[in-house]
């Protein structure tokens, strides 16, 4: 495998546009970020409690439509976009707000049909003519440095909110894995550490894992995690494909009416321009990672992204309609990539491609297993609860990194507050009007007013 990497060059692949890449030939399986994606396959499996309540959809069916719009998330990494996969996560109350508006049953699910294909389209149109690429070329730092600060600052408000259940709930168990998982992943010490103490290098290649199984534990022994139950009742999950796609898909309840798709559009407007902030972020880890991995040149391009993101939408809306839609990235995922490949050597982790397709594979497989799921869901919060912590530290200290001068930074924060006002604000009764909306046009004023055209000395 090791062949095949060009130093300082991008990983060679299969065909043009779309760069095939293949595990074992291109590159190799990173054992450390697939244990890590098998701790995480927690993090997917929460949203099947909402698909359940607002679908009407039976556990089972819920959990499968999970693992195979996991399994799609390797579509991006196997075709040449960087990007560790995720949902248009923002947007879930919205998406349920409006489904609720339809009455349980075939007909709400046409709805939902009707929103992700209209989003797999106005990503493909975006993405095909070229305009998402001109846009995020374009786009000016101090606007980028906003959205990621807006980002972080969403994540850790979760986190430290008393009404949120992490310190709520297990604030010792959470606490203690918290600091474990930053001391490995952060600590200046530590980085000393990895290069002196074989041992400590080893244990820190595995990410947040060590941290999770620690405060994983510590719950066990305080209570604040209720131990694993059923365990052994099954040995593989349960897979009801004709219940799925005779009752939960377009083939099964039929095509949405015109009125539907009308209704839709507003809110798949808004589902991509919470997603634009995600492919904001994304652009800006991968930039890091090539900044100080100079061993290789990791390509991002903004078209590739956008047209995979269409077809898992596309797909998806036909086949398994999804409530949390398919965006272009996970934050939270891709910083844990990022961050081990970025704090590893070329000798320990030689390929991008290697982590950031291996914790898929490892979540995907991971997930098809019943007594695995079943041991770490009692968990499941903590994984959820680190992955917004490491989110929120990255996105928070590469706006910092990236604004040139003090006019920058002030843009910056202004619209990362104007973001995190997602959380309160929605002007006109419209979630168009929503802090992502009001965060691009007070940026762009700010920008417009203080910056375009001058160049602070």
């Amino acid at each position: 495998m090791n062949d095949t990497k060009v130093t300082g060059k991008e990983l060679p692949y299969i065909g043009g546009a779309l760069k095939l890449r293949l595990p074992f030939i291109h590159y190799r399986i990173e054992y450390q970020d697939f244990i890590q994606g098998a701790i995480l396959s927690c993090i997917p499996l929460g949203i099947t409690a909402a698909m359940v309540q607002v679908l009407d959809m039976p556990i089972e069916v819920a959990v499968l439509m999970v693992v195979i719009n996991n399994f799609l998330y390797l579509l991006h990494t196997s075709f040449g976009d960087p990007s560790v996969a995720g949902w248009i996560t923002a947007g879930i109350p919205l998406y349920i707000t409006y489904l609720t508006d339809y009455p349980a049953g075939p007909e709400r699910i046409m709805a939902l049909v009707a929103l992700q294909i209209l989003v797999g389209l106005i990503f493909l149109v975006l993405g095909v003519s070229g305009i998402a690429k001109y846009v995020f070329m374009h786009f000016p730092i101090s606007m980028r440095a906003g959205i990621l600060l807006g980002a972080g600052f969403a994540s850790l408000m979760r986190i430290f909110d008393p009404g949120q259940p992490f310190m709520g709930k297990m604030p010792i168990a959470f606490v203690i894995a918290s600091l474990g998982s930053f001391f490995i992943l952060f600590s200046i010490r530590a980085i000393h550490y990895r290069k002196v103490h074989g041992w400590f290098a080893w244990v820190a290649s595995f990410g947040i894992a060590p941290g999770f199984v620690i405060g994983y534990i510590v719950g066990l022994v305080t209570g604040e995690i209720p131990p694993p139950k059923g365990i052994f009742d099954h040995f593989i999950i349960q897979m009801p494909f004709g219940e799925m796609l005779g009752t939960f898909s377009a083939i099964g309840v039929g095509m949405p009416s015109a009125g539907m798709w009308v209704a839709a559009i507003s809110l798949a407007i808004v589902a991509y321009v919470l997603a634009f902030g995600d492919i904001v972020v994304l652009q800006a880890m991968i930039d890091n990672a090539n900044d100080v991995r100079k061993d290789e040149n990791v390509v991002f391009e903004v078209p590739r992204n956008h047209i995979i993101t269409s077809i898992r939408n596309l797909f998806m809306g036909l086949f398994i309609t999804y409530l949390p839609l398919c965006g272009p990235q996970w934050t939270g995922g891709q910083a844990l990539v990022v961050n081990r490949f970025v704090n590893s050597t070329p000798k320990q982790e030689p390929s991008f491609w290697g982590g950031a397709t291996s914790i898929f594979w490892g979540m995907s497989i991971a997930m098809l297993f019943h007594p695995i799921v079943q041991i770490i869901i009692p968990g499941k919060l903590i994984g959820f609860g680190l992955t917004l912590l490491i989110q929120g530290y990255l996105c928070v200290y590469i706006a910092f990194a990236m604004c040139k001068n003090n006019v920058q930074r002030g843009i910056a924060g202004i619209m990362g507050a104007a973001l995190v006002s997602a959380n309160y604000v929605k002007l006109w009764h419209s979630a168009f009007w929503s802090g992502p909306t009001l965060a691009l046009i007070i940026g762009a004023i700010l920008f417009f007013l203080l910056e375009f055209g001058h160049e602070e000395k």
